[in-house]
């Protein structure tokens, strides 16, 4: 056959395609490919409820833009998002309702995805949803999920919501629920490379454990290098940007050889420095951007 097919709507998913994006999840665990793809085919399918704290929901805009094949036709089929606001039909109090019976049928069962920094100023007042603080969904919601994955620097570290003078107390979801004892992993960026997101939910559901991480919480096989060490541009200086103020020479991540876009591209490809995204405090350490 050439064609893998998706069981749930009748489309179709390339076989080369299929392969390709198993490949490059795969050399990124360092893995057998075979493995992958018996992860995303299985019909093991763990709940997921991704949760939305302050941000600017680009980190799902670039989750939605994988590509060959695309996101709902890996992810969604071999995941359960039983919780989404961005992407589900339900709102409001529907939308609630549904977020509240998998915490409940699924105790200590479901992933969490958490999607921005959470306000803690004034017992988080300056974020609501509904009539709840995003303070109190995630006190409530984040210490009975299995594991925590924190897509975006926001959620890692606090990201632009936490810059100076940060009025609203945003916090990154480690720092803002103190002695939380859930398993967390910080996927930062701003926003992340899906693949990697791809690459630490495979990871987990293949060995039920975190992958190894460095003391900031990210996995060591997406940012265990140097961005300028992994730089194709980094020996020429005609197109190495470290004098107009690139920060990849102390930045740790995988952007040159897990490019954006289905593979097509990175920052300093596209002629721009590298701002150190992936760090902590980097809105206000990396400052000015260009020089």
């Amino acid at each position: 056959m050439n064609q893998e097919q998706d069981s749930s709507s009748g489309t179709f998913i390339s076989r080369r395609d299929f392969i390709k994006f198993s490949g490059i999840v795969a050399g990124l665990l360092g893995i057998n490919p075979n493995l992958v793809a018996d992860i995303l085919i299985s019909g093991t399918r763990p709940p997921i409820l991704w949760l939305h704290f302050s941000e600017c929901t680009g980190c799902t805009e670039s989750v939605l833009r994988t590509a060959g094949p695309w996101f709902d036709e890996l992810i969604l089929n071999s995941v359960s998002l039983d919780y989404h606001e961005t992407l589900m039909v339900s709102s409001g109090h529907t939308a609630e309702t549904i977020r509240d019976q998998v915490v409940v049928q699924y105790p200590g069962e479901f992933i969490c995805v958490v999607e921005g920094a959470i306000p803690t100023a004034e017992n988080g007042l300056f974020g609501k949803i509904g009539d709840r603080t995003m303070l109190s969904i995630a006190e409530e919601i984040i210490p009975q999920a299995k594991v925590v994955i924190c897509c975006g620097t926001c959620s890692a570290f606090g990201g632009l919501p936490a810059a100076e003078p940060n009025p609203t107390g945003a916090k990154g979801v480690r720092c803002a629920i103190p002695g939380l004892n859930t398993p967390l992993i910080n996927v930062p960026g701003c926003p992340p490379n899906p693949v990697n997101l791809v690459a630490v939910i495979v990871d987990y559901l293949l060995n039920n454990t975190l992958p190894p991480l460095d003391r900031s919480l990210r996995p060591l096989f997406a940012y265990g290098r140097k961005i300028h060490k992994l730089c194709p541009y980094r020996p020429s200086s005609s197109r190495c940007k470290k004098t107009e103020g690139c920060k990849g020479q102390w930045t740790f991540g995988n952007c040159p050889t897990v490019k954006f876009n289905d593979g097509i591209s990175f920052p300093m490809e596209a002629g721009h420095p590298c701002i150190g995204c992936v760090s902590a405090n980097f809105w206000d350490n990396n400052t000015p951007f260009y020089e």
